[in-house]
């Protein structure tokens, strides 16, 4: 991965209308020839944004839920974008990620209404210490992968076996030469929770995740994505990473991901 002095380096580039092709910076950490699931995650809301801004509606985006189908390649991609539930104040759309003619993952992202309700928004939830005062954490100690080499983390002390929260910022663009909004550019960085408080070595065990669900309770802005987060092991191979989503203003949401718990092959 080498850096351009005429272009700054992306996640993925366009190559149709409605496919693009991982550089290696999508690369995944738990194989080198797969896709990290956060930047296509982002990748998918890119491609929501387009499909609405063909037909503004004024709605936003309060929760989108990832299926993951099956592996997904460091190929090209294509994503396709429909309506299922159409509606002015609710509506529910559906997007498809296809890899060699194979669907590999299904997202379905409900949109609400926006209006003026700042006189009662609160939480109970403290925000996050600045991501400028914590130290760096070199997360390419613990993983792998183009993906893991692009971000920024700030963890925040103490951490311990399934319990951290971090800062997530990336120095690179979702989309080669096309602007992303702020909400896919947070999305792109939320999948990073499942390696930021391991509850095993990943070297001995596997954990990935087979979904993603993100509540939004506002929008979210960057650049930076704040995780809190907690992994629970079961005692029959299911595992749950589970994080309240914050960017600098506070918390805007929550994150779930569903594990398959598993030993590493050779273990």
């Amino acid at each position: 991965m080498t850096t351009s002095t005429n272009a700054r380096e992306s996640y993925y580039e366009r190559t149709g209308e409605h496919t693009f092709k991982p550089t290696a910076y999508a690369g995944g950490a738990w194989s080198a020839d797969e896709q990290h699931f956060s930047p296509l995650a982002g990748l998918v809301v890119h491609a929501i944004d387009r499909y609405l801004a063909e037909r503004p509606r004024g709605l936003a985006l309060a929760r989108i839920s990832y299926d993951i189908l099956g592996r997904i390649a460091l190929d090209e991609c294509e994503i396709t974008v429909r309506t299922v539930r159409p509606g002015r104040t609710i509506e529910l759309l559906e997007a498809t990620v296809t890899i060699g003619g194979r669907a590999v993952v299904r997202a379905r992202a409900w949109l609400l209404a926006t209006l003026d309700t700042s006189v009662v928004a609160d939480s109970p939830r403290e925000p996050l210490p600045a991501p400028g005062s914590l130290p760096a954490w070199t997360m390419a100690d613990a993983w792998s992968g183009g993906y893991i080499s692009s971000i920024d983390v700030r963890r925040v002390p103490p951490v311990r076996r399934g319990r951290a929260t971090a800062w997530i910022s990336s120095r690179v663009d979702l989309v080669a030469g096309e602007p992303s909004s702020p909400s896919a550019s947070f999305v792109a960085l939320v999948d990073t929770a499942n390696g930021i408080a391991p509850q095993q070595d990943p070297t001995a065990w596997m954990f990935p995740n087979v979904d993603l669900t993100i509540h939004l309770h506002r929008r979210p802005r960057g650049p930076w994505t704040g995780l809190d987060t907690t992994v629970t092991f079961g005692p029959t191979g299911q595992g749950l990473t589970s994080t309240v989503l914050h960017d600098v203003d506070g918390p805007v949401g929550q994150a779930e991901q569903i594990l398959t718990v598993r030993p590493q092959p050779g273990a």
